[in-house]
């Protein structure tokens, strides 16, 4: 709400219009379509509450039309090559995590279990910064979500990766409810774009988000077989169709199902040959 007051706060707000509410949108050039779509609908909803309770009789906001999300992009680590490294102590790594990994390791170290948990897990962004200790089992390794995106709770296991991160992270506890800290350990953290984009950007990396840790989850479950009814349930999908996204990933699962096309035509050959009756000609029958 903050930059909508800042851009239409002087104004009231029969005043403006479509077009100056459209304008305003398309002139933030570097917000994605999904960030736009999320300020108009917070426009739409303010002026109905207003035209609701008889403060406004327009909805200019009404007229401006959502922009078409593209939710089928998929980025993940290691799906490309990072630049060319110009610093030294990175040159030595190739890929993208090793690289990654290197400049938090070395500029932001005590963030590193936060880039771990994200990795292994595949939780949203506010599902790992909401976290509490109550809600971390780690003699069961499950981590409960309260309330996930679709308001209902879900349970998330935890590798051992995941659990030897979340034990660092209980090592800087300091009697806090709240999971990840700052680094003063007197406050909680709600974001990370303040360390994770940092690292990005001297890593080499383009066009990689916090949330692509998420696809990176998914990705590597389904390039190492695992079936998309457990990957929509691990992602916490509300439908399959989500979670199809990372169907062709798993070529070698794919491959197996039409493998089985080939053993079924055997079959089906080897049943037709063994079902079909010898033909006697009757001119070598023994009846003659």
């Amino acid at each position: 709400m903050a930059f909508v007051i800042s851009q239409f706060g002087n104004r009231t707000a029969d005043t403006i219009t479509p077009q100056e509410i459209d304008r305003w949108l398309e002139s933030h050039w570097d917000w994605a379509k999904a960030t736009k779509n999320r300020y108009l609908a917070l426009l739409k909803l303010t002026y109905r509450l207003g035209n609701q309770n008889e403060k406004v009789k327009n909805n200019p906001a009404r007229l401006v039309r959502m922009q078409r999300e593209n939710n089928a992009r998929i980025r993940y680590l290691n799906q490309h090559e990072p630049l060319p490294a110009t610093l030294d102590y990175l040159k030595r790594h190739t890929d993208e995590e090793s690289r990654l990994r290197a400049v938090i390791e070395t500029k932001y170290a005590f963030h590193m279990p936060e880039f771990e948990i994200a990795l292994n897990t595949g939780m949203r962004l506010s599902e790992q910064y909401n976290t509490e200790w109550p809600n971390v089992n780690l003699a069961q390794r499950l981590l409960t979500v309260s309330r996930s995106k679709h308001g209902e709770k879900r349970h998330i296991p935890l590798n051992s990766t995941a659990v030897a991160a979340f034990e660092r992270l209980a090592l800087q506890a300091n009697g806090s409810t709240f999971v990840f800290l700052n680094m003063e350990r007197d406050a909680p953290l709600r974001a990370n774009k303040h360390w994770f984009e940092n690292s990005v950007v001297e890593a080499g990396i383009r066009d990689l988000t916090w949330h692509d840790l998420r696809h990176t989850f998914a990705s590597r479950l389904a390039m190492a077989g695992v079936d998309l009814r457990t990957i929509q349930e691990l992602m916490g999908h509300k439908t399959i169709q989500m979670t199809c996204r990372y169907s062709h990933l798993s070529p070698s699962h794919q491959l197996a199902a039409v493998e089985k096309l080939v053993s079924h035509g055997s079959r089906l050959k080897r049943s037709k040959r063994h079902s079909t009756p010898e033909l006697t000609d009757p001119r070598t029958d023994g009846s003659n």
